[in-house]
């Protein structure tokens, strides 16, 4: 696989609930990161010592991160609203050559930043709230 560009990794926002995704507007750099946690189930007979962990239980989650410059009032108003507003509407990420994440998300964080000779900024954080799917590209 050849390398890939970081700005073809996308965040939308469902706009409207009713499956109407935009990009979030001026976005210069996106993470997202899937966890699973693990349930130990180590005991005097593991064998040698070893722990065991039981596969198909704990909790996953995924948390999706990103930061730019203000470009979009509609998006923004949009990122905005549902943070404030405590809404847990779908999300999707496009992960170039590999695929769509989508499902719920709940914005756990919004900062906002300037400096007297630079651009304003914001950072938003978010926080998987339900199953989400994987659509390979």
């Amino acid at each position: 696989m050849a390398a890939q560009n970081g700005k073809d990794l996308l965040i939308k926002l469902d706009m409207t609930g009713a499956g109407s995704f935009d990009t979030i507007a001026g976005l210069r750099a996106t993470r997202i990161s899937f966890n699973a946690e693990s349930v130990d189930v180590t005991s005097l007979e593991s064998q040698g010592g070893w722990r065991e962990l039981l596969g198909g239980a704990g909790v996953k989650s995924a948390n999706i991160s990103g930061s730019g410059v203000f470009k979009d009032a509609t998006t923004d108003e949009r990122a905005r609203q549902i943070f404030f507003d405590g809404e847990v509407p779908n999300f999707q990420v496009i992960i170039p050559d590999f695929g769509v994440v989508e499902g719920p998300f709940m914005i756990t964080a919004v900062e906002y930043a300037g400096s007297h000779s630079g651009e304003a900024t914001y950072d938003l954080s978010m926080a998987s709230a339900g199953a989400l799917t994987f659509t390979a590209l």
